[in-house]
């Protein structure tokens, strides 16, 4: 991905920039990251929406981050913590899911009760901790089946 944002990002700069990109020039940058149509769609109306409805800036709630073109729940969780320092769930991403169904947190395998049922057991001051704590984690044990006995996430839930 990084190979893809370092030439995109040469091209397209600003916000404006975006709002007029041709979606076949576009979609030449992005080709290399897969499902580059419906991503280059999506992109673009992104930047559309992003100009019309909200002034050019990014939104600070999770209902208006979720009303933009193929923003879900995961990126509107990363954006707003990144960016505003908002912490209203967890992104829960195949690492979070796996994580917290071998550590027994919830036994759902849908993305949005998994976030729900986190959200009960870890304090707001702690939700941006999560997604991190298991890409961390993701990163110590990629290849290697995963020992739960060996894991604590009592620091997180205190």
């Amino acid at each position: 991905m990084n190979e893809v944002t370092k030439e995109l990002f040469k091209k397209y700069i600003t916000l404006d920039d975006y709002v007029s990109a041709k979606p076949n020039e576009f979609e030449k940058y992005i080709y290399s990251t897969g499902f580059y149509k419906a991503k280059t769609k999506n992109i673009l109306a992104a930047a559309r929406v992003i100009k019309n409805n909200f002034s050019g800036k990014i939104p600070t709630t999770m209902g208006e981050m979720i009303a933009i073109p193929g923003v879900g729940r995961k990126t509107a969780n990363v954006v707003l913590g990144e960016l505003y320092g908002i912490a209203e769930g967890i992104a829960v991403d195949t690492h979070v899911i796996r994580l917290s169904r071998l550590l027994g947190l919830t036994k759902n395998k849908d993305a949005v009760k998994i976030e729900r049922d986190l959200v009960e057991i870890v304090p707001k001051k702690r939700l941006g901790e999560v997604f991190t704590l298991a890409y961390s984690i993701r990163q110590g044990i990629l290849y290697r089946p995963l020992q739960t006995h060996r894991l604590s996430v009592s620091s997180i839930c205190n």
